[in-house]
């Protein structure tokens, strides 16, 4: 009998609920960002993030095999690189439903690390996808206001290259428990935010910011600690488990889709034709990147 995960052509229905469930947390947790910084400065909030991802989940969770190295590199990447600078940049130079679509570079620059570190070759239609992502980039870098800086739009661009940087230490870790890995490795994360916390977010004033935050910003840290990142990486592990990657990774296209729609419809972020057809091209990129390979199998093989 065949394994069932290399049968299946669709996602069962629940299946297809479950992956939906997982991208749209991911993708309004944009909103909950901007919400959460009302309370606490962006170091702080990630610090507060990643020890409520460390804990109590460690104490159930064995260590991944793994080297301390390993876990440590790819909690700096993760933690500082890739959500301290996000939330960096959210909090006053780029709206977060624009940041959910610019972060989305870190599949090209997945793409170029594994050219550099696993001797990978660039297909053409690779190439073409990072084209199209990169117009519709310029076309934001055209459009840079008050509201949507180009230092925002660099600091999420950097952000993204070291959520590619995590992508590409997670993988030299082999097969692991994803789950396990990144709650270990959150443990690394912690320090290096506290200290930038404490020198440029006033470190005397630190006390008095946890004790006077608002109950909706801790909501917020509890919603990315659990939420977004224990519910989010075991839904999609299992997910990942029992069926083709094809089949459960083009879902993901809709993180930019909820991340800009929450941050329209309760924020009240504008949506130019400018944003929509910037979004359009960097999306267009993504699908073209995800779709071409198995598309281009059909033609060939009918």
């Amino acid at each position: 009998m065949r394994d069932q995960k290399s049968v299946n052509s669709q996602l069962p229905l629940s299946h297809a609920f479950l992956a939906l469930a997982v991208v749209a947390v991911w993708g309004t947790n944009f909103v909950v960002i901007k919400l959460s910084l009302v309370g606490f400065p962006p170091f702080l909030f990630a610090a507060l993030r990643f020890t409520f991802a460390l804990f109590p989940a460690i104490f159930f969770l064995k260590k991944p095999k793994v080297s301390w190295l390993n876990l440590a590199i790819y909690g700096m990447f993760i933690g500082v690189g890739q959500f301290g600078v996000m939330f960096f940049a959210i909090n006053h130079w780029i709206p977060p439903g624009l940041a959910s679509l610019v972060v989305q570079t870190q599949v090209f620059f997945t793409i170029g690390l594994a050219m550099l570190f696993a001797r990978e070759k660039i297909r053409l239609y690779q190439v073409g996808a990072l084209t199209i992502c990169v117009i519709g980039l310029a076309i934001i870098a055209m459009h840079t206001d008050a509201t949507t800086t180009f230092f925002g739009l660099a600091l999420v661009v950097f952000s993204g290259f070291s959520w590619a940087m995590g992508n590409t230490v997670s993988r030299a870790a082999g097969s692991i428990n994803m789950l396990s890995y990144v709650v270990w490795a959150s443990a690394f994360a912690i320090p290096p935010l506290l200290m930038l916390s404490y020198l440029f977010e006033g470190g005397n004033q630190l006390p008095s910011v946890l004790l006077s935050a608002p109950m909706a910003s801790w909501v917020g840290v509890f919603w990315q600690a659990w939420p977004n990142t224990l519910f989010g990486y075991v839904a999609w592990a299992w997910l990942l488990s029992r069926h083709p990657a094809a089949l459960v990774v083009p879902t993901a296209l809709l993180v930019p889709i909820f991340g800009m729609g929450s941050s329209a419809f309760i924020l009240g972020e504008s949506l130019p034709s400018w944003k929509l057809l910037a979004a359009g091209l960097v999306i267009t990129g993504l699908m073209l990147n995800t779709f071409w390979p198995s598309f281009k199998n059909k033609l060939l093989n009918p």
